[in-house]
């Protein structure tokens, strides 16, 4: 039987909004492992480092040069029954590191069903007819656009930023305004689908706007924000400052010139996460990743339906018509992580204290462990799961541990786990030193451990 713990060797994608050279944590994590087809270059972008099964950048055997989905296919003990059951024979998640230097696209990804529809109608833009659910954990400051912003923020904006009223229309800006300020604490769902009705109808506008009109206001919105600076939107909302707003419109507008996300980052929430901070996008949810390096974990899809700033193929149609247009604070939509009680930490652990903490979204498809050890010989004894799991260290250096199997592990090496193992994960370094990993499994059948 294959030894259920091995080294991969993982892909990087090279996409214009990367980082470049050194300054990209993907970069350097896929550097750690010996290549002769990847070295860094210090002109080129390096945006996404992928881990699993998914054929676009399928991981390998460091070893053998297999590659991850042979492996699991030969062998299906590897991911257990339950997993192969539900999801067939590969890994039902997909694992990455993103490291953003500029704004990916205003973007959300399809439900199943509507996956599936594209899939069928256009292959070459929709390869998969999964849907695509995601959670992002920040592995350095980020920032993003996430979800419809309270809709009294939005009023505001139309009253106060008269680049985006005359976008939206005089008619759909006055009825925006009007119904979110009649409907002021009225949660009933009558009230709730008059809010969703005049938020799309607004939002459409502004998508659906002609070049020349797209082009008139991005002028005026421009002028504003560089002139008006702490100013601008009447000095913002108290979610976001009239100088973040202005930093934000002068920022993207220096990276992709006229384009309808300049006005489509007034309607979403701007978020920032310190490491260990945690975003979950569900199906159908709008968003935009700005800034910084994360781990990203979603179900095994690469669907993206775009619609601005980016260069990329644009549906807005498809967009503007999928969205679940819900609307609540940022602060809502950050996840909420707990201690993790199925990793045994020992006493050195316990005492420099190090953590194991899940994060664990509302779906079957992955969660995610990010376990902190400091201090030589602190130790974290992971107890078996019944599904796969993939291990990356972004920070530090150990040794992991199935067995009698004992590999060295440090920044940027990233193991493949199978099923029903017993994993050991044990820091080597000084006292203030920490060995940081995220490990991204999948659980379908027993709920003990933290799958519901």
């Amino acid at each position: 039987m294959q030894v259920p713990l091995i080294r991969l060797q993982c892909g990087v994608n090279s996409y214009d909004w990367g980082k470049k050279g050194q300054a990209s944590v993907a970069a350097k994590l896929a550097a750690a492992t010996p290549s002769e087809d990847f070295v860094v270059q210090d002109d080129r972008p390096y945006a996404e480092l992928w881990m699993g099964t998914h054929p676009s950048n399928p991981s390998k055997d460091l070893t053998t040069g297999r590659t991850l989905l042979d492996l699991v296919q030969d062998n299906q003990a590897l991911l257990s029954r339950s997993v192969v059951a539900r999801y067939g024979n590969k890994l039902p998640f997909l694992l990455k590191v993103l490291s953003i230097d500029k704004a990916l696209s205003i973007q959300a990804h399809p439900n199943k069903k509507l996956a599936g529809e594209l899939h069928a109608r256009d292959p070459k833009n929709y390869p998969d007819d999964n849907h695509k659910p995601e959670m992002t954990i920040a592995i350095t400051p980020f920032e993003g656009l996430c979800g419809f912003r309270p809709l009294n923020e939005i009023a505001h904006f139309l009253e106060n930023v008269p680049a985006l009223r005359q976008l939206v229309g005089e008619e759909a800006a006055r009825e925006f305004v009007d119904t979110v300020k009649g409907n002021e604490g009225d949660e009933s769902q009558e009230a709730t689908a008059k809010n969703k009705q005049v938020l799309r109808k607004a939002f459409a506008a502004v998508m659906s706007s002609s070049e020349a009109d797209l082009s008139a206001a991005t002028k005026s919105l421009v002028e504003s924000a560089s002139s008006a600076g702490a100013d601008f939107a009447a000095k913002g909302v108290a979610a976001t400052s009239g100088a973040t707003l202005a930093e934000l419109v002068t920022r993207l507008h220096g990276q992709f010139g006229t384009d309808h996300g300049l006005f489509v980052l007034l309607f979403l929430n701007y978020v920032t996460l310190q490491p260990g901070e945690a975003l979950f996008l569900r199906a159908d949810d709008i968003h935009a990743y700005l800034s910084g390096d994360v781990v990203e974990c979603m179900a095994a899809s690469d669907n993206v339906v775009r619609a601005g700033l980016t260069p990329k193929f644009k549906d807005v149609d498809t967009l503007v018509s999928m969205l679940t247009y819900n609307y609540a604070p940022i602060e809502e939509q950050k996840m909420h992580p707990t201690e993790y009680p199925y990793a045994t930490l020992n006493a050195k652990a316990y005492s420099s204290g190090s953590t194991a903490t899940l994060y664990d979204p509302p779906i079957d498809e992955f969660s995610i462990i990010r376990t902190v050890l400091s201090g030589d010989g602190s130790k974290a004894t992971f107890e078996q799961l019944d599904g796969p799991s993939i291990v990356i260290c972004t920070t530090g250096k150990g040794k992991i541990s199935v067995g009698p199997t004992v590999h060295d592990i440090e920044e940027g090496h990233i193991f493949f786990v199978g099923a029903t193992a017993e994993l050991v994960l044990t820091s080597e370094g000084g006292k203030d030193d920490s060995f940081i990993t995220f490990k991204a499994f999948c659980e379908v059948e027993d709920h003990s451990n933290g799958k519901l």
